[in-house]
């Protein structure tokens, strides 16, 4: 009703919006998902603002292994600006893309601090990693994987990337802390700071907001506390508006000043692969997962368009290695948009949109503290956790090996080693109760090749 009545409004008030808003819809889909216009753009924002500290965790994270943290401030917008227009405008879903934190760490503290390997190659290495995983997308290899992707575990890397969402969150802002003491590894921090407090009253006004229907609940806490923050916490500071974007120094660009020749060397082609073989599972479970709390599945259970999807990730790490990012993925927080209402493409152009002006207005990002954007996360997560319902528990091996999926994602801080561990307990756990021939060889080979990859060691 209420979105019959708002194109009713906007067409008698502004007559002359109908057709650039009707071009709208009809390029996104919008109304035929179930949407509108306004929701898209606030499930835009909202993703934006939970995935804007990228700029900074990045450029940080790259700059002491001795990048420019300013070439890579403007690699970061990039890369997501490029990643989430083409997820959007082609492949037309809710997902944005910028540069993975995970696979950030392995290049700045394995390739360039470990093993001593140059920024250009580590730069080649990443422009290489895109290549090889474009080629394993556009042949399929990706889409057999989703394919063969038994329900239970594919339900089970929804349940598990929840659970990390919020583990996540709530470290952030120091609600879970490491244990300093003898016992499990992870503690209550400081219940009474500032941090989390603002995050559980965040979470819970969330609830509510939800609960109430109130349009862009989510977005709304999330500028209410930013606003909160700069009034009360000193930590929060206005350093300007707008901003010159810099990329270091006279020679200090890292535009295409990758070596691909260099990253081709034997001693790096092992790297390479990790980082392939870490994308393909890491992020293929991430888009499935949000497809799967966006309801953009078919009736099978794939993602409508997901070869697109496959597609626009993998492409955008080619990108990354040339303006000297760090290898891209969708990220976890697209399904703070997903939760806000964001059903098509026009969410990610949005957010891409927004990057691209953050190249400008930069000093924004430091405007919205972790405590702002922490209860849309742990929201969100607590959200995916709901898969547990699409569990079949009459199919027990499948189910379990499911949950088993879900924990292990959360126990070890990696989406990888959870998929892995369910899929060897899938299998090992079909022989044993005899029911074999309910596998097919795509899942069993795909559990060889997992399991292979970690006892050899090359696992990030």
């Amino acid at each position: 009703m209420s979105e019959n009545s708002s194109i009713h409004h906007e067409s008698t008030v502004v007559a002359e919006d109908t057709p650039r808003q009707s071009g709208l819809d009809g390029y996104f889909k919008i109304s035929q998902r179930g949407s509108t216009v306004r929701q898209e753009v606030v499930a835009g924002l909202t993703t934006f603002l939970a995935m804007v500290y990228s700029v900074i965790v990045v450029p940080s994270m790259l700059g002491a292994a001795g990048f420019n943290q300013g070439a890579v401030f403007i690699a970061t917008c990039l890369v997501a600006a490029f990643g989430s227009l083409l997820m959007g405008l082609w492949a037309n879903l809710p997902m944005a893309i910028g540069c993975a934190i995970s696979l950030t760490a392995f290049t700045a503290f394995s390739l360039v601090l470990g093993q001593g390997i140059s920024i250009p190659v580590a730069l080649g290495a990443v422009f290489l990693m895109g290549v090889v995983f474009t080629a394993i997308t556009v042949t399929g290899v990706r889409q057999w994987i989703l394919t063969n992707l038994p329900f239970g575990i594919a339900h089970g890397t929804g349940i598990g990337i929840g659970l990390f969402l919020l583990l996540i969150a709530a470290n952030g802002v120091g609600l879970v802390v490491q244990n300093p003491h003898e016992g499990l590894p992870v503690a209550l921090g400081e219940f009474t700071s500032l941090p989390v407090i603002m995050s559980i009253v965040g979470l819970a006004a969330i609830f509510g907001l939800e609960k109430r229907r109130v349009p862009g609940g989510i977005l709304l806490v999330i500028v209410a506390i930013s606003i909160f923050g700069l009034i009360f916490d000193p930590n929060v500071t206005y350093q300007g508006l707008f901003a010159m974007p810099s990329f270091g120094a006279e020679g200090e660009s890292l535009l295409g000043t990758m070596d691909i020749m260099g990253a081709l060397n034997p001693i790096v082609i092992p790297s390479v692969l990790a980082l392939v073989m870490t994308a393909i599972f890491d992020a293929t479970g991430t888009i499935r997962a949000v497809a799967g709390q966006a309801n953009l599945l078919d009736k099978d259970g794939q993602i409508i368009d997901g070869g697109k999807a496959l597609t626009s990730d993998s492409v955008s790490s080619i990108f990354a290695g040339f303006v000297g990012g760090a290898p891209a993925a969708v990220y976890i927080e697209s399904a703070a948009g997903t939760a806000a209402g964001g059903k098509t493409g026009l969410t990610a152009t949005v957010v891409g949109g927004l990057f691209l002006l953050l190249l400008f207005l930069s000093p924004i990002s430091y405007l919205v503290p972790a405590y702002a954007t922490a209860p849309a996360l742990m929201y969100v997560g607590l959200l995916m956790m709901s898969n547990v319902s699409k569990l079949d528990m009459a199919d027990s091996v499948d189910a379990l090996s499911g949950l088993m999926c879900a924990v292990f994602i959360v126990l070890t801080g990696n989406i990888v080693t959870g998929i892995m561990l369910g899929f060897g307990s899938l299998v090992i756990g079909r022989v044993i109760s005899g029911e074999a021939k309910r596998l097919n060889a795509g899942t069993v080979i795909i559990a060889i090749v997992l399991v292979a990859f970690y006892a050899g060691g090359w696992a990030i």
